[in-house]
Order: structure tokens, then sequence, then C-alpha cells
């Protein structure tokens, strides 16, 4: 704050803005800093749900569908999960391109639907679509 005389020799106060100026500008600085950014999920293609009636997956398609009780149905087979690894590397000896389909029941925590995936990977397959209920 500061003080200077008048023309008739009275003070008055003066308030100096400089510094004011200077806090608020270090303070824009600051909440420019810590402002979070927009997070960025991974790049997805959802399927768009049908408009007519179900239709059946076609018999080269390859569906695994994840029961949750350590068993997956493969095409309507049951098979244990331990033995899901050889399973899919006998069935894609004769469908090298084609892309594997999981499906989860609606229960199920996605941690075991990620682990039929991980296994998959495992296999060596590149190619795997998740599909809605």
């Amino acid at each position: 704050m500061g003080m200077s005389l008048g023309p008739s020799g009275r003070h008055y106060a003066n308030i100096n803005m400089t510094p004011m100026i200077d806090v608020l500008l270090v303070l824009i600085i600051i909440f420019m800093v810590i402002t979070p950014t927009t997070s960025r999920g991974l790049h997805a293609m959802l399927p768009e749900q049908a408009s007519g009636p179900a239709a059946a997956t076609p018999s080269d398609d390859i569906v695994v569908t994840v029961n949750g009780d350590d068993t997956v149905d493969i095409n309507e087979e049951t098979v244990a999960l331990a033995d899901l690894a050889g399973r899919l590397q006998r069935i894609y000896v004769d469908h090298p391109g084609h892309p594997l389909f999981v499906r989860g029941r609606k229960d199920l925590e996605f941690e075991q639907v990620a682990h039929v995936i991980d296994i998959a990977r495992g296999v060596g397959l590149n190619r795997i679509a998740l599909m809605t209920n």
C-alpha cells in the first residue's frame, strides 16, 4: 500500500496492483497445471443391436460361451476350462483365419471372460471378438 501526498498536502491511500496481478497469474498457472485432462480409453467398435429376430450364428464361426463354473461351451459342446487351450489348438488347425467369438453369461464377472481371452491369446489367436447377449 503506497501513500502519496496530494496537491493540498493531504495523505491518501493507494493500492499497488502489481503484486496482486502477479499472485493471480501464479494461481491461474497452478490451476492450469493441476486440472486433470480427459482420459482416453481403448478404441472399440461395438456391435449394433439386431433389429429383427436373433440370427443364428453361422456353422463355421467358433463361439466360446463362458459358463462360470470352470467350464465353457464351444459351439454347444461343454469343455472344462483346463482343457480349453488344447481344444482351441485342435480346432484352429482346420480354421486358422477365423475369429474366435467369446460370450459370457450375464451374471459373470468380466474377470472370468478375460481369463478365457487370455487362454485364447496364449494359444496364438489374435482375432478375438466379444459377443453381446
